[in-house]
């Protein structure tokens, strides 16, 4: 069996619990796996999920303000401080090299430097995979448009697209890709966003499963999307890792899938893994849209597919955001989805990260003759 190092970003969560469910599917399945991440807050997560993980470095984040939009000069900032210091991406690639030598294959999920860079150099590559979201890497390739000269954000593009074509192998997914019987090119593979299995006993039909990612810290807004749900007669199960402690909210709840699995609708930002259960377990689904490039493509994407679902946008008047809110939730709930069957959702999540584990395992033990292309 393979050893593999997974190191996740966490700048979210999406990353995070992509990576406890191949942790704990690649280990059932006898490959040894160690885990790093990038701040003590997604040690933390990791821990709640079972996961124990070494944190790589603080350096290394992208910036977002109290509502989730994205800062873009902030995290120019950040990045070109994490590459060009020498007691930063150096001293990451030092330690990541020592890591090298006892694995067979390193994924960076997603798209942290340091394994940008020594997964386009000879002496390591040959074991770099890396993970993204196929929306991600278009927003990571447009990063500077329109915001420098065009030459130059060219440049950057061409630069990044190179180290990540030159890796192993990079796995995209995204949460309408399909499972088929289909061999995929071994450097490049499809595969459909890994889905928590839910736990069938869960009884949460009346609740709405709300998740806001930690980024979101603004009270004013946790507040109005709360009074706004209330005010369409729906009582609301609220997760968030910024408003912990506040009102109803709680930080943490490795359940809240099962409970969003069954939930009258969802409330998200439009995430790879929200979006994914939104799919798999035919949930409605309202948006909670903000300025982040990826996210916004998603959004753009699940109306093209027909995905039962409303976007907000909070614009800082708490009392048009609240009537927003109460107005998507009834529109929602006057024409809601169907439940999925409980044994067919739970069978579809099942059967995505059973492709993911043997994805990666055939990744680690030098083979190319895997199943795991995916198709919208």
């Amino acid at each position: 069996m393979p050893r593999i190092v997974y190191l996740a970003t966490a700048d979210a969560r999406g990353h995070l619990m992509r990576a406890q469910l191949l942790v704990h599917g690649l280990r059932a399945a006898g490959a040894q796996v160690q885990v790093l991440t990038t701040s003590d807050a997604g040690q933390a997560f990791l821990q709640e999920f079972g996961i124990e993980a070494q944190i790589l470095s603080h350096h290394y984040g992208v910036q977002f303000d109290a509502q989730q939009n994205m800062l873009r000069g902030a995290t120019d900032s950040n990045v070109a401080h994490y590459v060009f210091r020498p007691t930063r991406m150096l001293r990451d690639i030092a330690r990541l090299h020592a890591v090298f030598r006892a694995a067979d294959l390193v994924i960076n999920d997603s798209f942290h430097p340091a394994l940008l860079f020594m997964g386009a150099m000879p002496h390591w590559r040959r074991k770099v995979v890396h993970v993204y979201g196929a929306s991600l890497r278009k927003a990571l390739s447009a990063n500077f448009e329109g915001r420098i000269p065009r030459l130059l954000a060219r440049a950057f593009a061409g630069i990044v697209g190179w180290q990540i074509d030159a890796a192993l192998c990079r796995i995209e997914h995204d949460f309408a890709y399909d499972l088929v019987d289909a061999t995929a090119q071994p450097s490049h593979i499809r595969l459909p966003t890994p889905v928590v299995v839910a736990d069938g006993q869960a009884n949460a039909a009346e609740a709405v499963a709300v998740y806001l990612n930690p980024h979101f810290r603004d009270v004013a807004l946790a507040d109005a999307l709360a009074a706004g749900l209330d005010h369409a007669g729906r009582h609301a199960h609220l997760v968030g890792e910024g408003y912990a402690g506040h009102g109803a909210w709680v930080g943490i709840d490795a359940n809240w899938v099962s409970c969003a699995a069954q939930a009258p609708f969802i409330v998200s930002a439009p995430g790879m893994a929200a979006l994914s259960i939104a799919l798999v377990y035919r949930r409605p689904i309202l948006l909670v849209l903000t300025d982040q490039p990826e996210q916004a493509s998603n959004a753009a994407r699940a109306a093209q597919l027909g995905l039962r679902h409303e976007v907000v946008v909070w614009r800082g008047d708490a009392a048009a955001f609240s009537r927003d809110v109460a107005s998507a939730a009834g529109r929602l709930m006057r024409a809601p989805g169907t439940l999925a069957e409980s044994d067919a959702g739970r069978a579809q999540a099942h059967a995505r990260i059973q492709a993911w584990v043997d994805c990666l395992l055939a990744l680690g033990a030098g083979k190319t003759g895997h199943k795991a292309a995916a198709q919208p």
